[in-house]
């Protein structure tokens, strides 16, 4: 009989995957809503909170250029969190994510701005968006692993997108409270203290998501592939144990460089999409529409809410006819819907810019639905954190980060929204090819084996089905 350690892990019971997709669902959820609300505060108020010596539009560019500092620290919360991720554990390092991320999102809750304290202002307010940053760029591998490798195989696409959906619900949160806010408030209690209490609320979910975080196991493939580790390495020579304990970064690297690759290109429209659809908008429609905050904010609140709801529905479709079909239709589409996106923002009215922000997200969400299974499925366990870390992360520096930035500088350069369509499309194209090179991974079996130290014969690790061809859909 196989000891608990060492038996092959069963898909989990309804109860217990619920608890694992409950747990990563909230705590996703609780770091979007920390990351996104400072991209809508800087939107929105940071502009003249921390910058307020700027042109308001260079001011909105300043904002913009720290948000964007953010994106540049996620890379080496990838490292970092992939590394000590597949080496000790998901769960760890997924409880050590929400205390930085809920710490730093407090603390800017708390920050004294430029009229107080002057240049240290926006020092202070950089530096704890790095530490949001560091500690996004752990936490979303980490989640959407957790339920992979906990799940029922056939249904991994379904039940991988709930983590994903917390990106949308973290945005629908962050907009939502912000949009309360400037309702009850006056521009000036607004600008004065009200922007604090966004932050401030934080420290109370991140109670709450730790409590829950807290109750879920690790992973049994996980759990399985560090026993058969431990027992090869107790077989090996000196020279082979040395080189099975590289930092799983030269693993991934030297055996799934091609994976890393696609990951990143397949993130390029997803990402710069996103961000343009729902933090640039902000400025777009309020600077060049004539929309006011609250009606640009109620936009993207109802848009978030469709983008949650259509999520596991994609999840579950690319179950059916693979990652990569799903994954291009919404590439294609977004690249198609940039120019009349903006023809209907440019028409002023809250329809009009429902609609364009709604069919949008739910195109994007073509694409994040099965990111979370696709890039899982790519990669061997005792490298599938700092892998799929690695390819999400470091498109986003390329990605998510310049993307308001850029779009705002092309504003500015041209006063039109011509070329910021075509940065979309541009971006569109490349996630088409990227994805289109991809091999299809939804019969991937991810608890079949592990090669700890990424050698020859790693395709072990994702057997394929005897009918199915890896390039097949």
């Amino acid at each position: 009989m196989s000891s608990p350690a060492t038996a092959p892990p069963s898909p989990g019971t309804p109860a217990s995957l619920k608890r694992i997709v409950a747990a990563s669902l909230i705590g996703t959820t609780i770091e979007w809503y920390d990351f996104f609300l400072y991209g809508s505060a800087a939107a929105l108020v940071f502009n003249k909170l921390f910058f307020p010596d700027s042109d308001p539009l260079v001011g909105t560019l300043l904002s913009f250029l720290t948000y964007a500092v953010g994106f540049a620290a996620r890379p080496l919360g990838a490292l970092v969190f992939g590394h000590y991720g597949d080496r000790l554990g998901r769960k760890r390092l997924l409880v050590l994510s929400l205390l930085l991320m809920g710490g730093a999102t407090f603390a800017i809750g708390l920050l004294p701005t430029h009229a107080t304290v002057g240049s240290a202002a926006p020092v202070l307010l950089t530096v704890l968006r790095l530490i949001q940053g560091f500690a996004l760029g752990g936490e979303w591998g980490g989640a959407v692993l957790l339920v992979s490798e906990h799940g029922d195989a056939r249904r991994r696409g379904f039940w991988a997108s709930w983590p994903q959906t917390g990106a949308p619900a973290g945005q629908l949160l962050a907009t939502g409270v912000l949009s309360l806010l400037t309702a009850v408030l006056s521009d000036a209690a607004f600008a004065s203290w009200g922007w604090r209490i966004p932050f401030l609320l934080s420290g109370v979910l991140v109670i709450v998501g730790l409590w829950i975080r807290l109750s879920v196991d690790e992973s049994p493939v996980f759990r399985q592939a560090l026993a058969r580790a431990e027992a090869r390495k107790a077989a090996r020579s000196a020279q082979e144990r040395a080189q099975a304990e590289q930092l799983p970064l030269v693993s991934v690297l030297r055996h799934h460089w091609r994976d890393v690759l696609v990951a990143m290109g397949a993130r390029m429209a997803e990402n710069i999409s996103y961000y343009v659809i729902t933090a640039f908008i902000l400025v777009y429609a309020t600077t060049s529409a004539g929309v006011s905050k609250q009606t640009a904010l109620n936009a993207v609140l109802i848009a978030s809410a469709v983008h949650f709801a259509v999520i596991p529905a994609w999840g579950a479709l690319s179950d059916r006819v693979g990652r990569r079909p799903v994954y291009l239709l919404g590439a294609v589409g977004i690249g198609l819907w940039m120019f009349p996106f903006f023809a209907l923002v440019d028409t002023g009215t809250f329809g009009s810019l429902v609609l364009a922000v709604t069919v949008g997200l739910v195109l994007h969400g073509a694409m994040y639905a099965p990111q979370a299974a696709f890039f899982s499925e790519m990669f061997a366990t005792r490298m599938r954190y700092s892998g799929a870390s690695i390819g999400a992360q470091f498109a986003s520096v390329a990605a998510g980060a310049p993307a308001p930035l850029i779009a705002t500088a092309l504003l500015a350069d041209y006063d039109s929204s011509t070329p910021i369509a075509l940065y979309v499309i541009a971006a569109a194209v490349l996630t088409v090819v990227a994805v289109g090179v991809a091999k299809e991974t939804r019969h991937r079996d991810l608890a079949a084996g592990d090669l700890a130290d990424g050698g020859p014969g790693a395709e072990a690790e994702h057997p394929r089905t005897p009918t199915t061809d890896a390039r097949a859909v």
